[in-house]
């Protein structure tokens, strides 16, 4: 009989997946819209420190998660439809999940380049490890403006994919039932 559903392992690291990634987008376009200033008037200094080494750690946290998922996929195969795609939803969804590993994997290292670029630790909990020094800040503006515009484009990306799950959940077509927890 083929396997209608991921593994669990597989679901649970979806799930997981997607909340770091709503956490992250919610932070990083905050920090992108309000800017270090912005954020440390409203919050104070000590809670934007945090908030800014969440957003690194848990962005380190993500492309582990996201690289340990896609090796998964070497173990445990993508499973079959219980009803085929058409060719155009089949275009779609594999381009919609292209794009989205890519975004996974390269936003995470465009945040990394940044940081480290313009000088500030890279961070990983408790764990910190000082950014290149000499520091060099135009080019880390850049590269922090590459990774909003990735956040952006992984938005939207995000919503395509979460449009296509809320159709084929009220479809009940059994395409939900693959990634669904229980």
């Amino acid at each position: 009989m083929a396997k209608t559903r991921y593994s669990f392992l597989q679901r649970l690291l979806h799930w997981l997946i997607a909340l770091l990634i709503f956490g992250l987008l919610a932070m990083g376009f905050t920090f992108w819209g309000l800017g270090y200033e912005g954020v440390n008037a409203l919050f104070g200094d000590e809670l934007t420190n945090t908030f800014y080494m969440a957003h690194k750690s848990f962005g380190i946290l993500l492309f582990f998660l996201v690289v340990l998922r896609l090796l998964l996929f070497r173990f445990s195969p993508v499973p079959e439809y219980q009803t085929p795609l058409t060719g155009p939803e089949r275009v779609i969804s594999t381009t919609t999940h292209l794009l989205m590993y890519l975004l996974l994997i390269g936003i995470p290292v465009g945040g990394w380049l940044a940081t480290a670029t313009s000088g500030f630790p890279i961070q990983f909990f408790g764990w910190s490890q000082p950014g290149l020094d000499p520091a060099n800040k135009e080019l880390g503006g850049l590269l922090f403006l590459m990774h909003g515009i990735g956040g952006a484009v992984l938005l939207a990306v995000l919503l395509l994919h979460i449009a296509a799950g809320l159709k084929h959940w009220k479809l009940k077509d059994g395409i939900m039932q693959r990634i669904s927890l229980p």
